[in-house]
């Protein structure tokens, strides 16, 4: 009887080690996988952010439109996680320089002032065409000499983009996209696959990809596909623009 017992109690004591042993090392799992995350994001504990938008054009209210404000609800859910703080700023209001924390900023290039600054500077490769007098060709991105035209609901173009600059060295996040459902699904890539870009570019790395979103009239945001990855020519000197009439359209994806 004693014996039993004895294994019994042994037998307990090494559950409850396993299960102490075990509960430690997801912990410690889980602490280095919110480090990696906040370094991605440049949002150690306590730091702060800013969201910057634009506002609807096709509204008479100062409203967001309805992607862009729920593309703004999934970076939120990120900033949360990282313990850090988050102010949602207009595109057209005095904002200070970048670098200083961390700044998503979110919308359509020709109607964002923000972001096509931020282009103008940061990839000066991108060349974003404002349309001509009847809206042909807005926001159709021009990048190596190839033009990356938007068919409404059916192929849609986003620039997807994480740079550093500016004193402090707090990355700038770019969803530079066509239309509203194109920067939301560019928002839901960078939060699904945060883990993976920050392998492959370093959690400290700047990147820029072109990704298509296919068939949004039936998908939304849910099918999207990378174009290419278009770091180095979209920082490197833009190239002269294709003559009208005489530019190629995008070629099939990788």
């Amino acid at each position: 009887m004693m014996d039993t017992a004895q294994d019994l109690i042994t037998a307990a004591a090494a559950l409850i080690v396993g299960a102490a042993l075990g509960w430690a090392a997801h912990t410690a799992a889980g602490r280095r996988s919110r480090v990696r995350e906040q370094r991605f994001f440049g949002l150690p504990d306590g730091s702060e952010c800013v969201l910057v938008t634009h506002r609807d054009s096709a509204s008479t209210h100062a409203s967001i439109p309805r992607h862009d404000a729920l593309a703004l609800l999934g970076l939120a859910s990120v900033v949360e996680n990282c313990g850090a703080h988050a102010e949602v700023a207009p595109h057209d209001t005095g904002l200070q320089g970048f670098g200083a924390r961390t700044e998503f900023c979110v919308g359509d290039p020709t109607a964002h002032r923000r972001l096509a600054a931020h282009l103008g500077n940061l990839l000066p490769g991108v060349t974003v065409h404002p349309g001509d007098e009847t809206g042909m060709d807005r926001a159709t991105f021009t990048i190596g000499g190839t033009a990356y035209r938007a068919e409404p609901g059916a192929v849609e173009y986003v620039l997807l983009a994480r740079l550093t600059g500016g004193e402090g060295g707090r990355p700038v996040f770019l969803a530079a996209g066509q239309r509203p459902v194109t920067h939301r699904a560019a928002v839901r890539h960078l939060v699904r696959n945060r883990a993976k870009l920050a392998r492959k570019y370093g959690a400290d790395g700047s990147f820029c990809l072109l990704l298509k979103v296919v068939n949004s009239q039936a998908y939304g945001p849910d099918v999207v596909e990378l174009v290419a990855d278009m770091t180095k020519t979209a920082t490197a000197a833009a190239a002269p623009e294709p003559r009208p009439g005489r530019s190629r359209r995008a070629g099939k994806t990788n």
